[in-house]
């Protein structure tokens, strides 16, 4: 398990700061969130929101996004009070799953489908499990009986619509790609008029978090990603104009990565499966920049991010989030890393 020791004793996260809520049930807009700009070549620290991008961003840059869209990979037993979160597609019926509640072997699910247990998954506490007894496939069957996985935070069954972004066209991801969920159509439409360029790409997301203070380690969890020929030039056109490549979220970072390690000598789409594990000393290729959620102490996305900032900026933008009453996850504001 990855566990940042240093943030963990550094600071705590206090309840209040957990969003319960989606944005525009919160405000206006979905796009009503603030935004906390750390600067990368100084770490000077701005208080804006998410509409000032139209600001902070210049002709020529490029905002990558994830159009991955979140399935509901969480089911619930009919009986016995058991629940399955899927975590990992193996082939088209097994998967990697989070089981929480009874031991089971067996688990009894809708329209006489059962779930088995088959072993250990690629590390603890994750089972590999197979359905039996589908007249459909998989996601037809989820799409009918799971909801989206919450965690404790969250007081409200919200639906599944509200854990998608508005670009979001893929089904596949465990969890929302939550770092774009604030962009609205107006406001992408506002970027593209200030000429701030826009792409797509799709990375899967996993599950985060295991219960009981664990967390996935990044190297047992490769993800499938796909990015498409019209973006991989507009990263290199935007490059040699100039511009500088923002990635909207840390599973862009990691697939556009991924993609400049392998450096495939041509441009055209580009799908593969990643493992990579980015960290403070992981020199960055492509990406110039980040927008991410805010994220917990013990979280391996605060790896990531030291990619971005040296750990006493990282810290300081942390810490003024905390005192200045910025929300966490999902459902939260955001920071800007520029």
């Amino acid at each position: 398990m990855t566990n940042l020791v240093s943030f963990h004793e550094a600071f705590s996260l206090p309840a209040h700061l957990h969003a319960h809520t989606p944005a525009e049930l919160r405000g206006n807009d979905r796009s009503d969130v603030k935004l906390l700009h750390t600067e990368r070549k100084n770490g000077r620290i701005q208080d804006r929101t998410l509409i000032d991008l139209t600001e902070l961003l210049q002709p020529n840059d490029l905002l990558l996004f994830n159009r991955s869209r979140t399935i509901p990979a969480q089911l619930v037993s009919e009986t016995d009070n058991v629940t399955v979160r899927l975590a990992r597609q193996l082939t088209e019926t097994s998967w990697e799953a989070l089981i929480l509640g009874k031991d089971k072997t067996v688990v009894q699910l809708q329209d006489g489908v059962t779930l088995h247990v088959q072993g250990d998954g690629s590390e603890a506490p994750l089972k590999r499990v197979t359905f039996h007894g589908l007249q459909e496939p998989v996601l037809s069957f989820l799409h009918k009986y799971g909801e989206p996985i919450r965690y404790e935070y969250i007081n409200t069954p919200w639906s599944l619509e509200a854990y998608q972004t508005v670009f979001a066209s893929v089904p596949g991801s465990i969890e929302m790609p939550s770092a774009g969920r604030a962009f609205s159509w107006k406001l992408i439409h506002q970027l593209k008029q200030n000429h701030i360029q826009v792409g797509f790409l799709t990375l899967h997301a996993g599950i985060s978090y295991y219960e009981d203070n664990q967390w996935p380690d990044p190297l047992h969890h490769p993800e499938a990603y796909m990015i498409p020929a019209e973006t991989i030039t507009a990263i290199h056109e935007a490059k040699a104009r100039g511009g500088r490549i923002i990635a909207v979220g840390t599973t862009v970072v990691r697939a556009v990565e991924s993609y400049a390690q392998k450096k495939p000598s041509h441009q055209g789409a580009w799908t593969d499966t990643t493992n990579l594990f980015i960290q403070r000393k992981t020199p960055l290729q492509l990406v110039d920049g980040l927008l991410s959620g805010l994220h917990e102490p013990h979280s391996s996305h605060l790896e990531l991010l030291r990619a971005f900032l040296p750990d006493d900026a990282l810290l300081s933008s942390y810490q003024h989030a905390l005192q200045n009453n910025y929300l966490w996850h999902e459902f939260g504001d955001v920071h800007l890393m520029l």
